[in-house]
């Protein structure tokens, strides 16, 4: 895939602050697509502030329904950029050096990045203020590391200065990702009008988000949840709608439970679905942000880890969410913490949870969002 481009126009131009940096955000799609769409909204949200983006991906193609336009350079002014392997000899050439990088989840730059940049500073130039954009987690290390500065230890760019970004949930850390827009949009959303453009009829009835890998609770789940008061179930495109179907040949019997696939969602219409239910099932890093701007109560499933770590991840968060007993009683089931039992707490104490979200979420908003203390950090370093 040729790599995408974005010519700046006069309106480009004008709403640049005049501070504006130039970011090279370089992303490794490992799996899942977490990856990418955290970096996706990072450079959107970059652009959208006036900076001048380009996004270093090995896997651009999920940006052709996660954000269309992204890689015919139409939408939010980012450049994207294929990152192959060896990179294209005359593209660095073609580029002006970049004032930061944005390393994501432990992806190293390019080689031929690296000693290009390299090159530069020899000539004179300077080096990028380099950021290791690091996972997201509530843990007490993520305070303690966040900003902290460490060398290059090896390779072209030896010696260079890095600093370690984390983000978080705490005034401590480097918050979450969070667009100047997202309140003013959320407000003016209209719930039925978004429905109906994905086939549904807004109704009386409850409406919960499914988006999962395939826990082992899920047709209990659905089951148990059946039995209780009518409710609409929107099921997301890939692994959770694998792992239902997986169910339904088993013999699942969802009663009063109406399942309804979704078709690949957009990042802005993923935010509508979370706005438009009253329950939300998410997996990741980036849903679960998504979760607790939304305001509704929420499940979380974290990304398995073989060694168990995700547990403490998990427990950890939980404690920063002041979540009540009984939505860590059900985190725990959902992630395969605890024996199965009873799963489906009813919908009265799933609205019973909200309180919490909307606490926490109050809290969040009293810090600053993740992009606009990454630009200011990136203006300290230069």
């Amino acid at each position: 895939m040729p790599p995408a481009t974005h010519t700046p126009t006069i309106e480009d131009t004008a709403q640049r602050p005049a501070n504006a940096l130039t970011w090279d955000v370089f992303c490794h799609v490992v799996d899942n697509l977490g990856d990418i769409g955290v970096c996706w909204r990072l450079c959107a949200d970059l652009a959208a502030r006036g900076q001048t983006v380009r996004l270093w991906i090995d896997e651009p193609g999920a940006l052709q329904w996660m954000a269309p336009g992204a890689l015919e350079g139409r939408m939010e002014g980012v450049q994207v950029l294929h990152w192959t392997e060896p990179l294209a000899p005359d593209l660095l050439p073609a580029l002006p050096p970049a004032d930061v990088w944005v390393e994501t989840f432990g992806c190293r730059p390019p080689p031929e990045a690296q000693v290009h940049r390299a090159a530069a500073i020899a000539a004179g130039g300077s080096a990028p203020v380099w950021v290791n954009l690091e996972y997201l987690s509530a843990e007490a290390y993520v305070e303690r590391s966040h900003r902290l500065p460490s060398l290059v230890s090896s390779g072209p760019l030896r010696g260079v200065g890095q600093w370690f970004f984390y983000p978080g949930f705490t005034a401590a850390t480097g918050g979450l990702l969070r667009e100047a827009d997202l309140a003013t949009r959320q407000t003016a959303f209209n719930a039925a009008q978004w429905l109906a453009t994905q086939g549904l009829a807004p109704g009386t009835q409850r409406r919960a988000s499914l988006f999962c890998y395939e826990p082992v609770a899920l047709p209990a789940l659905l089951q148990q949840a059946g039995q209780d008061t009518a409710s609409k179930w929107l099921v997301t495109t890939g692994r959770a709608t694998e792992a239902v179907n997986a169910a339904k040949a088993q013999g699942l019997d969802t009663g009063r439970a109406a399942l309804h696939r979704l078709p690949r969602l957009t990042q802005r219409d993923f935010d509508h679905l979370l706005w438009a239910c009253d329950l939300n099932f998410v997996r990741g890093e980036d849903s679960l942000v998504r979760a607790l701007w939304a305001g509704q109560p929420f499940v979380w499933q974290i990304y398995p880890q073989h060694d168990g770590a995700h547990h403490a991840k998990l427990d950890a968060f939980l404690d920063w969410l002041q979540a009540p007993d009984s939505l860590r009683v059900f985190h725990r089931i959902w992630n395969g913490m605890a024996p199965a039992q009873p799963v489906w707490p009813g919908w009265e104490v799933v609205d019973s949870w909200r309180d919490c979200v909307l606490a926490a979420r109050a809290r969040l908003l009293a810090q600053p969002d993740l992009t606009r203390q990454l630009c200011e950090f990136a203006s300290e370093k230069r």
